[in-house]
């Protein structure tokens, strides 16, 4: 890509994008097809380093890694793909507590009827599947074998009925604050295409235009002279105003739903005055409110 990209500074007052408030050893297992790989989605976009399927024997040796790594967040997801995982566990789990790690187990669950529809539906087997037995056979079994484990769990989840999105809600409320949306904001110019990556486009030809002044033709939205010039005009100010009020709505929509990334841009004609300048003047604002921004002025540069 063209032009410039750089990181724009939060006041250190703000919040930071993610901040944990529960426990920072995680282990999540359960019953298989209850939601442990969204699960562990939800974790990573918290700020957790996630492992799938760590085998049980190296369990310890990452809690002694673990306790040496300061400010660090992980969780490990375990269940009866690990061979001899029933047998071990309680072990295992006992020794960690023991070198001073305070393991949390999250057991998640769901209803028979359930798993056994997505079970048909991803028509995946069962990983405890035998040679000509029933799903809810192989289901019933599993949920025995695990019963002591969720009897030692922390927390117990049953997913039944909650959508990825319910779940992934419900995992952020419980672990960690919600996330603030990372946000892309780039400028533009319409006569190179608009960036394939965006979410929202903002046109603002509408503006008065710096490149009829001689003076300011060789410029850039970054010049204060070109600032000066667009602030000069009170609907540069309105404009502004109002693409700040749709983002403060539509932004805590997008967290809500799950997005964790947005590409704003703006474009103008040559993209190097206008839509640099209203990208400059609205990751401002959404910099102080808390927002972790990115700016790309993509033609900038553009002869």
């Amino acid at each position: 890509m063209r032009g410039r990209t750089r990181k724009t500074a939060r006041p250190a007052s703000s919040p930071t994008r993610l901040e944990s408030i529960g426990p920072e050893f995680v282990v999540v297992t359960g019953l298989s097809g209850s939601g442990k790989s969204q699960v562990q989605k939800c974790f990573e976009d918290l700020g957790f380093f996630c492992i799938d399927n760590l085998p049980l024997q190296l369990l310890p040796a990452w809690g002694r890694l673990w306790k040496s790594l300061k400010e660090m967040k992980t969780a490990l997801i375990i269940d009866v793909r690990e061979r001899g995982f029933l047998k071990e566990f309680g072990t295992v789990y006992r020794d960690l507590q023991r070198m001073g790690v305070k393991p949390y187990l999250l057991f998640l669950e769901s209803d028979d009827a359930v798993l056994a529809r997505r079970f048909s539906e991803t028509r995946r087997p069962h990983p405890l599947s035998r040679k000509g037995e029933l799903l809810s056979r192989s289901i019933g079994r599993e949920r025995r074998m695990l019963q002591p484990i969720r009897a030692h769990a922390d927390d117990v989840i049953n997913t039944s009925h909650n959508t990825v999105h319910q779940l992934r809600k419900l995992i952020f409320e419980k672990y960690g604050k919600r996330p603030r949306c990372l946000l892309a904001i780039c400028s533009f110019g319409f006569k190179r295409g608009i960036p394939p990556e965006s979410d929202l486009v903002f046109d603002v030809r509408m503006l008065p235009n710096p490149f009829f002044t001689a003076s300011l033709r060789g410029r850039t939205g970054l010049d204060a002279s070109v600032v000066r010039f667009l602030r000069s005009f009170s609907e540069t100010g309105r404009v502004r105003e109002k693409i700040l009020d749709l983002l403060k709505f539509l932004l805590p929509l997008y967290v809500e739903e799950g997005k964790s990334y947005l590409t704003i841009s703006f474009g103008c004609t040559g993209g190097r005055h206008r839509s640099v300048f209203m990208a400059e003047q609205v990751g401002r604002v959404l910099t102080r409110e808390g927002f972790d921004v990115t700016m790309t002025h993509r033609d900038i540069n553009a002869e």
